[in-house]
């Protein structure tokens, strides 16, 4: 057999036990261990121990766990929701403004947590019922949970990206740079669109009546300093990495330790805010060491294979495709399949394939991991059956269906794609701040 048909038996096989319903990292680690004894004998069986080895001397992956951790003390214990207090004072007045402070609400919280999930949770239980509340069309709140909480894994520190430097063997300091100018545009296009469309049609977001607007100044200030604490905590943390004071471990201990601080000097570090916060914690960060340990020794059999050299030639030799042709339509395949799966998984199921494929083809992966990421929460908001449409299901009130939460994504997905082509045509978008700052 061919080393292009096994490739492409592997990818067969994984996704058809994808489909059955089976775990992602138990899917794509079966298949890696099957073909690695079906090709190699027992020789092969070391494959999966040398992956579990890597995977346990790769010092950087203890950001995971503290990272995951800043973000649930951040959200259990209430301190995101005072930020989400101090935006709903101070934007309130403007025509949608509690949009607007609602964007930037779950930008700060995702990219503290690392995970867009975790912005849309945020954003469904505390800014969606006080939006409706105050009038607000109900599939443009929608659209604004769904297109803010997209944000939170381009802004540093991203976990999907400390994921992908890892599989691209590129830093994560150069990758959390990147990320900064996209997602910065993305929210000021977000924004724009909101102050727009709330202008030509004031009755979307109205703004607060005249009585709720006297609120002393006192009050305000008081306000403003209990929503900063959360963005000093994170101005903080990655301005120590990113200025050479702390390593990326020693910054992200510094994040949880000062989380954990915030929370016990607001009095809120009660035992049920530290039972659920180190229970959610434990669950995603063993959820992400079972699926890079699977993506490892996936890869590895990949490499044996040198399947990496046989699709590329498929691709320009015999099919005569040009290096951009191929990389849209790894795009495209990112869409595909973020319909159904989440982004963590999607990296792992086409990173032996897709990354060194990108790197031969003399893209730079540090902006292709700017592309994946957007790629990955555009595929999220699309419909049929995008990721991010059925976890708003599931948190939505009754009164929001399935119909209004695919019309509310609609401009914001049109906004993504215009910014990810942007980025593509203009790649210093993403690459000029990290340049800049390494290249002193």
């Amino acid at each position: 057999m061919s080393y292009e048909m096994i490739a492409l038996l592997m990818f067969a096989s994984m996704m058809v036990m994808l489909m059955t319903g089976q775990r992602v990292f138990a899917a794509i680690g079966f298949v890696a261990v099957i073909s690695a004894l079906l090709m190699w004998g027992d020789g092969g069986s070391d494959m999966a121990f040398s992956a579990a080895m890597k995977l346990m001397k790769w010092y950087p992956l203890l950001t995971l766990p503290l990272f995951i951790y800043m973000g649930y003390m951040l959200s259990e214990s209430g301190i995101a929701e005072d930020l989400y207090k101090m935006f709903h004072v101070w934007m309130g007045p403007l025509n949608g403004g509690l949009a607007i402070g609602t964007i930037g609400l779950m930008v700060v919280v995702s990219a503290m947590n690392g995970l867009s999930v975790a912005g849309m949770a945020i954003g469904a239980s505390i800014a969606m019922p006080e939006l409706l509340r105050r009038g607000y069309d109900k599939i443009m709140v929608t659209g604004v949970i769904q297109a803010g909480s997209s944000l939170g894994i381009l802004v540093p520190p991203s976990v999907v990206m400390v994921l992908y430097s890892m599989i691209a063997r590129q830093p994560v300091s150069k990758l959390w740079m990147a990320g900064v100018m996209p997602g910065l545009m993305m929210a000021t296009l977000f924004v724009i669109y909101i102050v727009v469309r709330c202008r030509l049609q004031p009755e979307m977001g109205p703004a607060l009546p005249a009585e709720e607007r006297k609120v002393p100044w006192s009050e305000k200030v008081a306000l403003l300093s209990a929503g900063i604490l959360p963005l000093l905590i994170f101005f903080s943390m990655t301005g120590a990495f990113l200025l050479g004071y702390a390593s990326l471990v020693e910054s992200a201990a510094y994040g949880a330790a000062a989380a954990t601080l915030a929370a016990l000097f607001k009095k809120r570090l009660t035992r049920k805010v530290m039972d659920e916060t180190l229970k959610k914690t434990l669950v995603i960060s063993c959820m992400f060491m079972w699926i890079i340990l699977a993506a490892l020794c996936f890869g590895a059999v990949f490499d044996g294979l040198g399947a990496v050299r046989a699709i590329e030639g498929l691709f320009v030799d015999q099919l005569g495709l040009s290096p951009w042709q191929i990389l849209i339509m790894m795009q495209l395949s990112y869409i595909i399949m973020g319909m159904f799966l989440d982004d963590t998984a999607m990296l792992v199921i086409v990173a032996p394939l897709f990354i060194p494929l990108v790197g031969a083809l003399g893209f730079d992966l540090v902006w292709y991991g700017i592309l994946y990421t957007i790629t990955c929460q555009i595929a999220y908001m699309t419909p049929p059956f995008g990721y991010n449409l059925f976890l708003m299901r599931a948190m939505a009130p009754p009164e929001i269906s399935l119909g209004d939460i695919y019309r509310s994504v609609i401009p914001f997905v049109i906004i993504m794609a215009a910014a990810l082509i942007m980025i593509m045509v203009f790649p210093q978008i993403a690459l000029w701040l990290p340049q800049t700052y390494f290249g002193k």
